[in-house]
């Protein structure tokens, strides 16, 4: 019974080091999708929390090696890539019958900020990019009896909206052409998909064993739309569509993962927890964004009719995480874990592995209401972007740069109400 007490509050901690491992790794990755709670002993029970990140990834030897988009090398060679946000979480589980849970939720699964600015040698590489989501899930789950616990088939479907914008330098103009087009360019982008999730889990609440094996499918954009504006941009420099604004088309994938999780009580009020999780960021190389108006033809990375591209040129992320919890009092639970990350940029980006120190408390205010408090601090490991070939293509040929070992923090606070 210690046991299975001392569970519910170690499942803080396994939020809080999730989170921060998703601070600047996992290529958009900001914790993916959760759905603990619909193992929640309650029948009814609503959760809402958020997450505040603070990454601190530095930029530094940058270098224009494009002549073409004019000489950028008299710029700052380095830059500080980073924004913090937050990150909403809320949902709703009830128990339909003894055997029968779901849930619903609201969740930004994936997302990402960078600032670099337009005064750094590598602006014609990127001034800013910013991707959010929007979840929507239901989850069920029915459980059996089998052997000495309970076998539970896990199964629901989600709808998923996702926005980006990116603005980079195009051409550096020089004066007295400079006092009329700056030479910057954005793009904007919106699009939604439907997903689905399956999965099985086993329990054994005598000894506060559970571990679950859950798929989540891919989000597929197929009706990306927006616009790309060069109204910065002398004409000449891009023929055709520079001195104005192009509505655009395209598709992408959001990832399908994999994810396995263990946990158990190990001694009266302690427990031990651990996860692995598989993405596949790989399906996102090079993102094709076309005219409008050439919507007959087939819009592809490197195709006849690309306008622009978002080039990630992600390779499969891996997450493994373990931990401990501990029951201090019928108040007052917590627990500490150790995450690492591999980075999925492959000579190209800024996304390196991430190893994260979490710690977390649970405080049971009364009956029915917990409180939940995180925080983290993880280090983002060095590396260095410059060209890389992909399918006989080379990518990243306008700017270099590297980066040192750097600091991610993260906080987390969330309520808990069962009744």
């Amino acid at each position: 019974m210690a046991f299975s007490v001392a569970l519910r509050g170690a499942l803080t901690l396994v939020i809080s080091s999730s989170f921060a491992s998703a601070a600047f790794a996992g290529g958009l990755d900001r914790g993916g999708y959760d759905i603990d709670l619909l193992f929640d002993k309650g029948r009814y029970v609503f959760e809402s929390g958020v997450t505040y990140v603070m990454p601190d990834r530095k930029l530094k030897n940058a270098k224009d090696i494009n002549p073409a988009d004019g000489n950028l090398n008299n710029r700052s060679r380095s830059t500080d890539a980073s924004e913090n946000y937050a990150i909403p979480y809320a949902a709703f589980k009830i128990g339909i019958t003894d055997d029968l849970d779901c849930m619903a939720d609201y969740s930004q699964p994936f997302g990402g900020h960078l600032n670099e600015g337009s005064n750094w040698a590598g602006a014609n590489n990127e001034t800013e990019v910013k991707v959010r989501t929007n979840n929507y899930s239901a989850t069920c789950s029915y459980k059996f009896d089998a052997g000495p616990g309970q076998l539970r088939l896990i199964g629901g479907g989600f709808y998923q909206e996702v926005s980006g914008y990116k603005s980079r330098l195009v051409y550096a103009t020089p004066a007295p052409i400079s006092a009329i087009y700056n030479g910057m360019g954005s793009l904007d982008i919106d699009g939604h998909g439907w997903g689905w999730r399956a999965g099985i889990a086993y329990e054994i609440p005598e000894y506060a064993f559970r571990t679950s094996l859950v798929y989540n499918s891919r989000v597929k954009y197929d009706n990306l739309k927006g616009s790309v504006d060069l109204t910065e941009v002398p004409p000449p420099v891009v023929p055709g569509f520079g001195g104005k604004v192009t509505s655009v088309f395209g598709s992408a994938d959001a990832p399908d993962s994999l994810e396995w999780k263990v946990q158990t009580g190990i001694a009266p009020d302690w427990l031990a927890f651990g996860s692995v999780k598989w993405t596949n960021w790989s399906i996102l190389q090079s993102i094709a964004l076309c005219p409008s108006s050439t919507r007959s033809i087939s819009c592809r990375a490197n195709g006849p009719t690309e306008l622009t591209s978002l080039d990630l040129l992600y390779r499969d992320g891996w997450t493994i995480t373990g931990g401990v919890g501990h029951k201090f009092n019928d108040k007052w639970s917590g627990a500490v874990s150790l995450t690492w990350d591999r980075g999925t940029s492959d000579g190209y980006g800024m996304n390196s592995d991430t190893w994260t120190l979490g710690a977390g408390v649970a405080y049971k205010a009364t009956e029915h209401v917990q409180f939940n408090f995180g925080g983290a601090l993880g280090l983002m490991t060095s590396g260095k972007s410059g060209p890389v070939t992909r399918g006989g293509v080379v990518y990243g040929n306008d700017a270099t740069y590297s980066f040192g070992n750097d600091l991610v923090a993260a906080l987390q606070t969330s309520v808990k109400v069962s009744f």
